[in-house]
């Protein structure tokens, strides 16, 4: 099948298969007598896998190591658990950070009046020197 009909039956982007391709995250496909692309469904199996695993929040570092893992059927699956925790608490942490910030904004717009006076602690905070940490309203 060409690049169009890979991307529609792996809801993957025409864009990011080239840029796997580019990457070598998936092989180059054949090519036709017309020079398109010729993909397989073994290559469009690995496009969704690619995609369900980018929809979990893998890297591509770690996509790379899973398409390993997939491929090899002697696989330990305390490998793929162990990939698939480090992930969770990498989100974790990232959640926590996003929830610190979070409550900044919101303690900021809580002291901001909101009124026609150029008087803003939003803007004070944004524009203060800071030590580089996160929160600190």
């Amino acid at each position: 099948m060409n690049i169009g009909a890979a991307s529609q039956a792996s809801s993957v982007s025409q864009r990011m298969i080239r840029h796997y391709e580019k990457i070598d995250l998936i092989p180059a496909p054949l090519r036709r007598d017309n020079g398109y692309r010729d993909y397989a469904d073994a290559d469009v199996h690995r496009l969704r896998f690619i995609a369900n695993a980018r929809d979990l929040g893998f890297p591509i570092k770690d996509i790379r190591g899973l398409l390993g893992l997939w491929s090899n059927s002697q696989r330990a699956s305390a490998e793929v658990k162990a990939l698939a925790i480090a992930r969770a608490e990498e989100l974790g942490r990232k959640a926590e950070a996003l929830q610190a910030l979070r409550r900044t904004l919101l303690e900021l717009a809580e002291r901001c009046h909101g009124d026609d006076l150029p008087d803003c602690p939003i803007i004070e905070r944004m524009s203060a020197e800071t030590d580089g940490t996160i929160g600190g309203a």
